[in-house]
């Protein structure tokens, strides 16, 4: 990460529009990535006179978009044919069915907040293609979702200026309070998926 840091501060201002229109597309197809920091650093740059606010937005907006369709292209082209041949264990057709009936009552909901779940983005991307959600509208959607998320990175790296590295500790903190929700979320929804299940063998005993 420092070295992409240094590296930035160094080049011309076009290899920082680069490096976060890359870094924000790989992080959908390979996380985690410091996209969110880039990000940050992008909008310090631009208090102080090396680089564009707007450009650094549009950069990691855009590449942050079609990293997300590119892996919701995969799973709606792919996802269903790998899963049902079984070469991924973890995840059973029962899960899949699960998934397609959250999305689609929540689908639009997931996508608009998906930027804002650290851990998750590539997931609830892979997801959104298997339960073949509308194309032009999860597009949007996932566009919305990223500016909205990459504009307050921007704005907060301008704000901050030369004191940019302090996003450290709220981004790590941040990242941690989500992980910690979704993983409470999710250990009570399959505890109560185990105990009604136990309940309607006991009845059909």
């Amino acid at each position: 990460m420092e070295d992409i840091i240094q590296f930035l501060a160094r080049v011309d201002p076009v290899w920082i529009y680069v490096v976060i229109f890359s870094i924000s597309f790989i992080e959908n197809i390979f996380p985690p990535s410091p996209s969110d920091v880039v990000v940050v650093f992008g909008g310090a740059l631009a208090a102080i006179g090396r680089g564009s606010v707007l450009v650094s937005l549009v950069s990691g907006t855009v590449g942050a978009t079609l990293g997300f369709m590119t892996v919701y292209a995969f799973g709606r082209w792919f996802g269903s044919r790998i899963i049902e041949s079984g070469k991924i264990k973890f995840i059973s057709l029962e899960h899949v069915r699960k998934a397609e009936q959250w999305f689609a009552k929540y689908g639009d909901l997931i996508i608009v907040a998906n930027r804002f779940l650290a851990g998750t983005r590539s997931v609830i991307s892979l997801f959104a293609g298997i339960s073949k959600l509308n194309f032009p509208k999860t597009f949007v959607l996932s566009f919305i979702s990223s500016l909205a998320w990459y504009g307050i990175l921007v704005y907060s790296g301008y704000s901050l200026g030369h004191h940019w590295h302090k996003i450290y500790g709220y981004l790590y903190a941040y990242s941690w309070m989500v992980m910690s929700i979704i993983v409470l979320t999710t250990l009570i929804v399959f505890v109560r998926w185990a105990v009604l299940n136990s309940r309607k063998k006991r009845q059909n005993v």
